[in-house]
């Protein structure tokens, strides 16, 4: 596996799905970004972890980012030829943004191993979400082009909802080389039933959010209607538990609203198998997204660990939440639509029935989707396509 992330730490995805082969039988080595004071090389879990001298630059700029991804492509490229020439992969698996990273395979493509696309976002979408361009622009039709590239490059690509796998369906990825395999809890560690006691907590209403902090996740909309909410229900406060570029802008926003006493922010990097504790600890969970081209595509990992820890989960109305969550499941709210998200905070306080309504109907979406299934399938395509490889090779 080839990504450009920390890990473990940093990207749960990969985590789960490089434990999940481990757990199957095979040998599995991740190439990832080199976090300060971890080695070159670890072993973790079974997995074997080579870091590239490479480190995030988020808050610097898109020139310095787009850099960064060249820096750890081209020494991704070489570790991964090296290696191969090494191990003898039946199968590589690279994981976006940047779509391009798929080709840091070539070496081992030329040498016979099969190639995995692993699409966690949309990257037309993204760049037109984040720089606020049209997808007709000629920069987001760039970034399609480069996505036609690369899905074309690899063998199979598996991405993260039918949504998503539809949309790259519509643009011309033929539908027998896409998979979906969704971003739901482990349920080895998101059980609501078997969840150790975690931090003490304070007494009072708990709001929670968890999951990188941007502008795009709307975190700032929960301020404001907390900050309207705080005269009639004074023992409502927030946890938020993350970091991201707009980590700083929460923080001053804070201040600005008085909202010191009211809102802890929780900074650290937590392993995944700490982190259900922390959301146990919660009486009512919030995905307040804005909603645009990426953002309404979207199915939050953070929703998908509510509900398997039985979590009543208070959400912005997206196209994709609402593709795989009703009003049974969750408390929707008009995304960006502050009174509305204040009110229904407040109603939610007032009816603790409700609450107990959705902790109760939410676990439905872990019913039907869960990381058991999504594991099977999941294996059963890398082994179908190992022993596609191993059938050329044995046929030349």
């Amino acid at each position: 596996m080839v990504v450009h992330a920390y890990y473990p730490i940093g990207e749960p995805r990969v985590q789960r799905e490089a434990e999940a082969l481990i757990d199957s039988g095979y040998q599995v080595d991740v190439i990832c970004l080199h976090a300060p004071g971890e080695p070159d090389y670890a072993n973790v879990y079974g997995v074997n972890i080579y870091r590239l001298p490479v480190r995030r630059h988020k808050d610097r700029g898109a020139l310095v980012q787009f850099l960064e991804y060249l820096a750890f492509f081209w020494l991704a490229l070489v570790r991964l030829t090296f290696l191969h020439l090494r191990r003898h992969y039946q199968t590589v698996q690279t994981h976006n943004p940047p779509d391009f990273l798929v080709f840091a395979a070539l070496g081992a493509r030329l040498m016979g191993a099969r190639i995995i696309l692993d699409l966690h976002d949309l990257m037309p979408e993204f760049y037109a979400s984040r720089f606020k361009r049209g997808m007709d622009s000629w920069p987001v039709r760039l970034m399609r082009w480069q996505e036609r590239l690369a899905y074309s490059f690899a063998d199979h690509v598996i991405t993260v909802t039918q949504p998503w796998g539809q949309t790259l369906i519509e643009r011309g990825l033929p539908a027998d080389k896409c998979s979906i395999v969704m971003n739901v809890a482990d349920n080895k560690l998101f059980d609501g039933t078997r969840t150790e006691p975690g931090p003490a907590r304070r007494s009072g209403f708990h709001l929670f959010y968890h999951g990188s902090l941007t502008w795009r996740y709307g975190v700032d909309l929960t301020l404001q209607a907390l900050a309207c909410l705080r005269h009639d229900l004074p023992d409502v406060y927030l946890t938020i538990h993350g970091r991201g570029d707009f980590l700083g802008n929460l923080q001053q926003l804070t201040r600005e609203l008085a909202l010191d006493d009211l809102v802890d922010f929780s900074t650290e990097y937590l392993p995944m198998e700490r982190l259900p504790a922390l959301i146990a600890s919660a009486d009512l969970a919030l995905v307040p997204y804005r909603c645009d081209v990426f953002t309404g595509g979207i199915l939050p990992t953070k929703l998908m660990e509510y509900a398997a820890m039985g979590i009543p989960a208070l959400v912005a109305r997206t196209p994709a939440i609402s593709a795989y969550f009703d009003e049974t499941m969750v408390e929707f709210f008009t995304p960006e639509n502050i009174q509305e998200l204040a009110a229904c905070i407040r109603s939610l306080y007032h009816n603790r029935a409700r609450l107990d309504e959705l902790a109760r109907n939410i676990v439905k979406f872990n019913q039907r989707h869960n990381w058991a299934s999504q594991k099977a399938e999941y294996i059963d395509l890398v082994r179908r396509l190992a022993l596609r490889q191993r059938q050329v090779l044995a046929s030349n």
